[in-house]
């Protein structure tokens, strides 16, 4: 596995920032939609995932998928918003998947995968190929941090 400086390698360019931080205005007025969608993306394409949920209504526009969007998009906006320390931003969350709900890591991935499609998908005029580049590589920063506890 990476060391604790992954993340730190993987660090984001002033333009990567820029980008992000531009999208994230337009992105933050849909947010819990967004973050809802990714997740029906997600036990959609990867059904396995659904076992971390055994007490969720996971039919697609649930309350229970709503509320837990929600606390996906406040997250990716708290790593928006602590660009400079995602780490920190993101240290209590990490702790709680790895020690107290055990996630599979593989699953920070896969969730950063089903968010950049919703994304692209709802934005389709500000998601070029540098937008989606940056996205793609705070995503791996965020999953990045999100499995340190793991190691």
């Amino acid at each position: 596995m990476p060391s604790s400086s992954s993340a730190t390698a993987m660090s984001l360019t002033k333009a990567e920032r820029t980008i992000i931080m531009s999208m994230w205005g337009k992105i933050s007025a849909q947010a819990d939609v967004i973050g809802t969608e990714a997740l029906e993306r997600l036990f959609a394409s990867y059904p396995q995932t659904k076992t971390y949920f055994p007490h969720f209504d996971l039919h697609p526009g649930s309350a229970h998928l709503r509320a837990h969007g929600s606390k996906v998009a406040a997250a990716v906006g708290d790593a928006v918003r602590n660009i400079d320390n995602i780490a920190g931003a993101l240290s209590k969350l990490s702790e709680l998947h790895a020690y107290i709900l055990r996630v599979d890591p593989v699953n920070f991935k896969l969730l950063s995968h089903c968010l950049l499609v919703t994304v692209a998908s709802h934005f389709p005029a500000d998601f070029t190929a540098d937008a989606h580049a940056a996205w793609d590589k705070f995503l791996s920063v965020v999953s990045s941090v999100l499995t340190e506890k793991y190691r």
